[in-house]
């Protein structure tokens, strides 16, 4: 199907382009947020509709060639490209339109979240999703999706309303809980593996501007802190939430002089009571006598676009993720050592809290299956530099390796590399794992999807 000829046939068909490897434009066009990841699909269709979609996937059907969903291009593991295959890029596919009066909005699925940000806020409302807004929708939303608003509102497939999804035999079908039921139910955590959606429906709250920063004691104080946070934040009120962090201090202005590039720890707040209400809710965080305290109000899409500019596409990741129902005091002691051992100031480990709203929705009511975890960990190696991917990955697995057995067993789907093993994936799944083999054999009983953390159709 690589010939000019059948090419050319469907660029005729497509309203976006297809752009191969000896086009100028390829070498961008391949290129995903982890530049660890470099790998040189055949040919990549820029879907600009539906039938964009359901065209390149029949060429990847009908080929043998294996097929990528790229969305916002942010996974780690690299699953929006593939060596020799065709990628299906969504990325021209990124409308947003809200509904006010409903608090809904309905989102392509090619959007990244900052334009999702940008919609709602006008109308004073927002929905689950991570902490930096250039992730993609898609993907962030398929493999469950917590950040700042999860505490109060749940994760964002618990604001999934419906959905539109192109099948693996090319068709298309509308679901939700009263459409196809069983689909839905594994889209929301199964990831990639039952289809390509076009476009999410979401729940939308009251949220416009919250009080979030900030907070970071010295890396000496990261027993203490950890433990005081460990214990402190699941008792409060869904209204605060906060992510804890081991991190180099970053040279931008948000951080005094005095502390750039020195480690420490921190935790990254995001209030959504009463801003009158704020200095209540704080008061224990400073009664932890932090070194800086940068808590103040701002719009909701300030505090999601915070990390954008740290974090910009290009940089080597290695990632390894857990969940976690509690922080003992093993782990908090593997914490403190590898903390200090931080190999390079943009990476870091973060605990995300998944309580609140997330542990008042059942196990089995959506894929994802940790509905009982605190935290979600994920730990980081990240640099510019290529030459340093090996130390990274080192620093990565070995820190993992010493918290991991502390853990719930299972990860946050988003936050697995590739090379993790197929038992890794039963586990995240846990219980639902065989219920989602058997959707699996359903919906894609041939395995096209595979390019994720694969889910193989029951027998």
């Amino acid at each position: 199907m690589t010939d000019s000829t059948a090419v050319s046939e469907f660029s005729e068909k497509m309203t976006g382009e297809v752009i191969r490897p000896e086009d100028t434009s390829y070498d961008e066009a391949r290129s995903v947020h982890n530049a660890m990841i470099d790998r040189r699909p055949a040919l990549i269709a820029r879907c600009a509709s539906v039938a964009d979609v359901q065209a390149a996937l029949e060429v990847g059907r009908q080929s043998g060639l294996s097929v990528a969903v790229r969305g916002g291009g942010h996974n780690g593991p690299g699953f929006g490209t593939v060596d020799g295959g065709i990628v299906i890029d969504l990325s021209p596919m990124r409308a947003v339109e809200v509904d006010p009066q409903r608090r809904t909005a309905t989102v392509q699925g090619g959007a990244t979240w900052g334009a999702v940000d940008a919609a709602t806020h006008k109308y004073g409302l927002a929905t689950p999703s991570g902490i930096i807004s250039s992730t993609g929708v898609g993907g962030l939303t398929l493999g469950g999706g917590h950040g700042y608003l999860s505490r109060r509102y749940g994760l964002a497939i618990d604001n999934l309303l419906e959905a539109e999804v192109v099948l693996a035999d090319g068709t298309t079908v509308r679901t939700s809980e009263n459409e196809h039921p069983d689909l839905f139910w594994a889209l929301r955590g199964g990831g990639g593996n039952f289809g390509i959606v076009t476009s999410f429906t979401f729940r939308l709250h009251l949220v416009r501007n919250v009080v979030c920063g900030p907070t970071a004691w010295p890396i000496s104080a990261m027993g203490d802190v950890l433990t005081w946070y460990r214990d402190f934040l699941p008792a409060q009120d869904d209204d605060l939430y906060g992510f804890f962090a081991a991190m180099t201090v970053p040279p931008v202005d948000t951080f005094p002089e005095a502390f750039h590039l020195h480690k420490a720890c921190a935790v990254v707040w995001c209030y959504l009571g009463d801003p009158a209400s704020a200095d209540e809710a704080f008061a224990p965080v400073r009664a932890m006598q932090p070194a800086f305290d940068g808590i103040g109000e701002a719009p909701y899409p300030g505090l999601q676009s915070a990390f954008d500019a740290l974090y910009p596409k290009g940089l080597q990741w290695y990632w390894r993720g857990d969940f976690f129902r509690t922080i003992p005091d093993a782990a908090v002691d593997a914490h403190v050592r590898f903390s200090e051992e931080l190999p390079t100031m943009h990476s870091t480990m973060h605990l995300y809290p998944v309580d609140g709203a997330v542990n008042r929705v059942a196990p089995g009511d959506t894929a994802w299956a940790y509905r009982d975890a605190t935290f979600s960990q994920v730990i980081v190696g990240v640099d510019p530099d290529p030459a340093k991917a090996a130390e990274l990955k080192r620093w990565t697995v070995a820190y993992s390796d010493a918290t991991h057995p502390y853990s719930a067993g299972g990860a946050y789907v988003n936050f697995m590399m590739g090379d993790e093993g197929q038992e890794r994936v039963k586990a995240t799944y846990g219980q639902n794992y065989d219920r989602l083999r058997q959707v699996k054999a359903a919906y894609d009983p041939e395995n096209l999807f595979r390019i994720n953390h694969n889910i193989p159709p029951a027998l």
